[in-house]
């Protein structure tokens, strides 16, 4: 069976139409909420309170160690087993999340163990609290490290968020697969697909870079 560049054209918007109404929406939703319960993972892990510290290592031992698909379908197929059922994009939602939040939560760590210890006591020198220390001076020089990586998660999660197509989540992926089991022009449209999940992560790549250089100006060399 021959490539039908006609179907292509007229199943580029609809794909281009799942990016902007599934696959970003869910990956900066998802990104969002897993940076804030990253740094609160992060923190955690930084506390003097040995409970506070093995809760948050058991947590990222366990999303670290398993596999997000596996997380997707414990929430969405599991959870109703135990009368807890939840929608297909909330569900997707909470998975991405609690999978950023593993992830990026040593990102914050190691970033904020990265700044020198003398910036603390600068802070408490001057009569700030530990709360302001960390938000005026630790978290501004940590957030230079901790950009690049936490990119790239960003990034991975834009990939990731095709996964979502295996709850019924419309999102790119799923519009390509509605496509091709009615076409079947499975490898084209797959290609496709793959296309434009590459031109998102080139623009986004572009945007990291850019973002950066700018941070760099504020580093001292």
């Amino acid at each position: 069976m021959g490539i039908d560049w006609d179907l292509l054209a007229r199943s580029f918007w609809p794909m281009v139409e799942g990016a902007i109404k599934g696959t970003i929406p869910l990956t900066l939703v998802s990104f969002s909420l897993g940076l804030v319960l990253a740094l609160v993972v992060a923190l955690m892990r930084l506390s003097a309170v040995a409970v506070l510290r093995g809760i948050a290592t058991a947590y990222i031992s366990v999303i670290r160690g398993t596999p997000l698909l596996v997380q997707l379908f414990v929430i969405f197929y599991g959870l109703p087993s135990i009368g807890l059922t939840i929608e297909p994009w909330p569900s997707a939602v909470i998975a991405f999340t609690l999978n950023v939040g593993g992830y990026a939560a040593e990102i914050i760590r190691a970033a904020i163990l990265s700044v020198p210890q003398g910036q603390w006591e600068a802070g408490h020198t001057i009569g700030m609290s530990y709360g302001t220390t960390l938000r005026r001076i630790i978290l501004p020089q940590a957030a230079r490290v901790s950009v690049p990586p936490l990119s790239n998660t960003f990034i991975s999660l834009v990939k990731d968020t095709s996964l979502a197509s295996l709850i019924t989540v419309t999102e790119l992926f799923r519009q390509a697969q509605e496509i091709a089991a009615f076409s079947q022009q499975f490898m084209a449209l797959y290609i496709e697909a793959a296309a434009l999940y590459w031109v998102i992560c080139l623009v986004l790549s572009a945007g990291q870079s850019r973002l950066e250089r700018k941070l760099d100006r504020y580093v001292a060399h």
